[in-house]
């Protein structure tokens, strides 16, 4: 399979997060692996994710929800956020009965740009080395993402964005 991380992994996957330089670094099949693994290590069957609206954001955070549906037999649901801080995701984990959940973000810096994926548990608390950041590390180096099982495995991806707009 397609290793989605161009360096180093260790590189990429560490204090709390996922990042890298894209291109150079990542690319957006990252996203897909991470949430994948994220499903199976967190053994989520609902998550929420968002994105905060940059254009280079928009693929990785599409590629994350299709990933997280596709975790082996989890048939993980999505609710996919659309736009919004962190503020609003942890909130919206709360409100969904408390989800894991990710926050994608990108920062332009001079002639690079730079993708984040940060993940959360279900009690709101960003994922570390201790939580299940390491074992996910090490599931993408060792090229063992987890694949569904079958079509019936699969999860699916709701639109909520209500749960950020304002009233």
């Amino acid at each position: 399979m397609l290793n989605p991380i161009d360096t180093d992994t260790d590189t990429v996957i560490r204090d709390g997060r996922v990042a890298g330089a894209f291109p150079g670094e990542i690319h957006e099949g990252v996203a897909w692996w991470v949430a994948a693994c994220f499903v199976v290590v967190s053994r989520s069957q609902e998550m929420a994710v968002a994105h905060d609206g940059h254009p280079a954001t928009a693929e990785f955070h599409r590629r994350f929800c299709l990933g997280a549906i596709n975790a082996e037999h989890f048939g993980c649901q999505v609710s996919s956020l659309g736009t919004a801080d962190e503020t609003q995701l942890l909130d919206a984990m709360k409100h969904l009965g408390g989800v894991p959940g990710a926050l994608l973000t990108t920062t332009d810096e001079a002639y690079r740009q730079t993708v984040t994926i940060r993940l959360y548990d279900c009690g709101g608390q960003p994922v570390t080395e201790g939580t299940g950041l390491s074992r996910l590390r090490e599931m993408i180096a060792s090229d063992r993402v987890p694949i569904p099982v079958n079509d019936q495995a699969k999860g699916h991806v709701a639109e909520r964005r209500d749960l950020v707009e304002s009233p």
